[in-house]
């Protein structure tokens, strides 16, 4: 007498179990979108709105000019450079790469630094992306100029 065990499956669940065994390798995830309004002129430096697949989300809080030797340049120039190297090294230790950032946050002090954080921001991120928000600070810590927050995605 051999012996057989029986496995009961509905007729949804065998349905579902077929497809799932014939559906071939998972489809390929949409790739970030970076979109802007048709009827707006297109925004200088960001873009209005990001879709993006799902993924690992990473928050990077605020990151000032401060260098690695722990000196607080007085300049917003090399500030800012301090402030994307370190955004760079938040990154790194997430995964992640500026590449995979959706969303970014400028905290100065004087919006007249504004040309120069964009010339500092070219060298590490497009231009055309992510969207941005610039915000007049007043009460940043004693000597900084600047800080930035990203949050990325990382499929």
């Amino acid at each position: 007498m051999g012996c057989t065990k029986r496995i009961g499956l509905s007729l949804g669940a065998a349905a579902g179990l077929a497809l799932f065994v014939s559906a071939g390798p998972a489809p390929q995830l949409a790739a970030k979108r970076f979109i802007n309004l048709d009827d707006l002129p297109k925004p200088n430096g960001y873009t209005h709105v990001v879709t993006s697949p799902p993924g690992r989300m990473i928050f990077i809080s605020g990151q000032g000019g401060r260098g690695s030797d722990g000196r607080m340049p007085a300049d917003f120039s090399a500030q800012a450079d301090n402030t994307f190297k370190n955004l760079g090294r938040c990154l790194e230790k997430a995964g992640a790469r500026f590449g995979d950032v959706v969303k970014i946050n400028y905290f100065v002090t004087d919006l007249g630094n504004t040309e120069e954080l964009r010339r500092v921001r070219a060298k590490y991120l497009d231009m055309a992306a992510p969207p941005a928000s610039t915000l007049v600070q007043a009460g940043l810590s004693p000597g900084l100029l600047l800080e930035v927050e990203a949050v990325a995605v990382v499929p």
